[in-house]
């Protein structure tokens, strides 16, 4: 621990002295942060808000969106304030102890939101593929899942703690993440380990997924009458911009940190582009603030509460509609 603790200090006062980014570009990066953290906790805690006061939306799927919207705010909340400030003073400034609990709380609500983005894809594959499984699910299904998707993001998040890999400040110091610059044995075992764990088997999940739902919705609009096809196109058109967009934005987010890491295990770490090395992560903190874009404005229903929630609507205004698929499977009220 007392090595760990010199190796950091003599990296801080390397990276405080010469600083691969000027004090301009620390600026600009501070500033994103600030915006970007503003944005994604107002924006996240309207979905809370719009669970809280419209109890008849919390049922079991959408607890799934409400635990996302809490990774988002941990990350917002925590993340972005400690490391806007580091670039505003230059370098990492929350000592040891500090460059722990912020890279670990970070891999861990990051670990969390995938893999609560993957019970969102599966919860889309029942209710649309198989209505009849969808229907059976109960809320200690729910339950289990998202207790995973917890459990998973928490045992990634401990282990460099502990010795498998560990946590240093990124070559900017501005930033703590895992220490990519020592390629050890330790270090590509536990990268290859998250990202087949927490990114391949993910995406492979969620486009296993989408594209069923995909099939599924065109097979819907060709086999449905003429009557009912207006209707349910709509639900079904809501899915189809959620799914897709949400599949797009788990690439956009996570795969500039994947080469990172992987450049890290198989290359040269020295010749990562410093660029590079802080875009990545901040591409993938990105995603607190459009996930409410998707999971709420691209869904009529909580569209349709959010507006009322801002007008002070009685419940009935926003509830006399049917829902959309996210609530497809009517058992789980009764669950």
């Amino acid at each position: 621990m007392l090595s760990n603790t010199l190796d950091l200090n003599t990296s801080n006062s390397r990276n405080a002295g010469s600083s691969v980014f000027s004090k301009t570009e620390h600026s600009i990066i501070a500033a994103y942060l600030i915006m970007a953290g503003i944005i994604s906790i107002l924006s996240n805690i309207i979905v809370l808000g719009i669970f809280i006061k419209y109890k008849e939306l919390r049922t079991p799927t959408n607890a799934v969106i409400v635990n996302l919207a809490l990774t988002d705010i941990g990350v917002s909340s925590i993340g972005y304030p400690m490391s806007a400030a580091s670039d505003l003073h230059g370098s990492w400034k929350f000592g040891y102890s500090g460059c722990q609990i912020y890279a670990a709380l970070n891999i861990f609500f990051g670990m969390v939101s995938i893999g609560l983005l993957t019970v969102v894809a599966i919860d889309r594959y029942l209710t649309i593929c198989c209505p009849d499984v969808g229907r059976r699910m109960t809320t200690s299904t729910y339950v289990s899942m998202i207790l995973g998707a917890w459990i998973n993001g928490l045992f990634w998040a401990l282990m460099p703690i502990i010795g498998w890999a560990s946590y240093a400040p990124d070559p900017t110091g501005a930033t703590c993440t895992i220490n990519w610059r020592e390629n050890d044995v330790s270090f590509v075992s536990y990268t290859m380990m998250v990202i087949v764990v927490n990114f391949i088997v993910p995406l492979t999940v969620m486009f296993y997924c989408y594209y069923h739902v995909t099939q599924s919705m065109r097979l819907h609009a060709v086999q449905n009458s003429t009557t009912n096809l207006h209707r349910d196109w709509a639900e079904q058109a809501d899915v189809t911009k959620m799914s897709v967009i949400m599949i797009l934005m788990f690439l956009l987010a996570w795969s500039p940190y994947s080469i990172v890491c992987l450049w890290a295990c198989f290359g040269d770490p020295k010749k990562i582009p410093p660029s590079m090395a802080i875009i990545a992560p901040l591409f993938a903190k990105s995603s607190t603030f459009y996930n409410p874009c998707i999971y709420v404005a691209a869904n009529k229903r909580f569209r349709k509460a959010m507006f009322a929630m801002f007008k002070c609507q009685p419940h009935q205004a926003v509830l006399e509609t049917s829902s959309v698929p996210m609530n497809m499977p009517q058992s789980h009220n009764n669950a």
